[in-house]
């Protein structure tokens, strides 16, 4: 079910419309929400949950509907991009279930429902295709486009935001079994290249919930020793005890005790690279244990050479240390 900015109440310039198409067979009257851009001050709402997919072939007449209303879609927003184009889209927005098998994948999903698997991701909220789960109900929107939660809660969305604050878009609410979330509705749109390789655990993910650089990557006086050297990573602070993830999925290859680096992780990657993790108070992982991308590694500290609590941070590929700044997409930061 999808509804404009504040739900089935008057909305001057939205309404939450219900409409029903019989394909065939009478008997057969699935329910479509769709939250239309029109000119009345009207609006109806419906409790009835959305239409439920259940296999994805044209032989399931669920899933037949579904594939009309893509259909529709693409007719409905073939007018050039701006207002118009997205009051199309939205006038074109409906949303069913489907509750994947074990071992389908997304990108295989999206490729037989016709539409971008960044427009999938998006609406479900996840944050890799390694968090699509057998047992969880995916929501199957029937426009191309990007759905960005107004109050972002992965590092992928808060790139979304950030990196398309000023991008326009229609605001609707989803609501579904798990509840309701309040989207910016971008038509059309899809990931962008950074996004794509964030999403696809190409990039790198910031390792803390919140934190501030307070030592760049580069030439630099040890605050401890006074030694003139290259600081080969980022300097994070936060408070001690903050919890500290993986910056992308990998496989923990060294946990121990350094005298500079006090108690750190790495974790290797694919492609040659290592992401390292020091100053921790606590290490919340074992060695050889396969991480994904927002694992618990550990808790920041002060242990080895340090001033103060924070994340010692390094990105290394082939053994050569990276600026980790040029490595995390554009408003993962905090």
């Amino acid at each position: 079910m999808i509804e404009p900015p504040g739900g089935p109440a008057r909305t001057p310039g939205f309404s939450l419309s219900l409409r029903l198409r019989l394909p065939g067979n009478p008997f057969f009257m699935p329910f479509r929400f769709v939250a239309a851009a029109i000119l009345a001050f009207s609006a109806v709402s419906a409790t009835a949950e959305p239409p439920f997919v259940k296999k994805l072939d044209p032989s399931d007449t669920i899933f037949a509907q579904y594939l009309a209303d893509v259909e529709d879609a693409r007719r409905l927003i073939a007018v050039p991009a701006g207002p118009a184009g997205d009051a199309g889209a939205v006038a074109a927005l409906s949303v069913y279930e489907y509750l994947p098998s074990r071992g389908e994948e997304l990108i295989a999903i999206a490729a037989r429902c016709g539409v971008p698997y960044a427009t999938i991701a998006t609406l479900n909220r996840l944050p890799s295709p390694d968090f699509m789960e057998s047992d969880a109900v995916l929501l199957l929107p029937s426009v191309p486009g990007l759905f960005i939660p107004l109050e972002p809660g992965t590092d992928l969305e808060r790139l979304m935001a950030a990196a398309r604050q000023n991008d326009g878009g229609i605001i609707v609410t989803v609501r579904a079994r798990g509840g309701a979330t309040r989207f910016r509705f971008r038509p059309g749109a899809d990931f962008s290249g950074t996004e794509r390789a964030f999403f696809l655990n190409a990039a790198f993910r910031f390792p803390l919930p919140a934190g501030r650089v307070t030592s760049a990557f580069g030439l630099r006086r040890n605050p401890v020793t006074g030694n003139l050297r290259v600081h080969e990573g980022l300097d994070l602070a936060a408070g001690e005890g903050t919890e500290v993830f993986a910056a992308r999925g990998g496989t923990v290859s060294a946990v121990g005790n350094d005298p500079a680096l006090g108690r750190f992780v790495i974790v290797s990657h694919e492609g040659g690279w290592k992401s390292v993790y020091g100053h921790l108070s606590a290490v919340k992982t074992d060695l050889r244990k396969e991480v994904r991308s927002g694992t618990l590694l550990g808790l920041v500290g002060s242990t080895g050479q340090s001033t103060g609590p924070h994340l010692h941070f390094e990105l290394r590929r082939n053994g050569e240390a990276r600026d980790p700044a040029a490595l995390i997409p554009r408003g993962s930061e905090r």
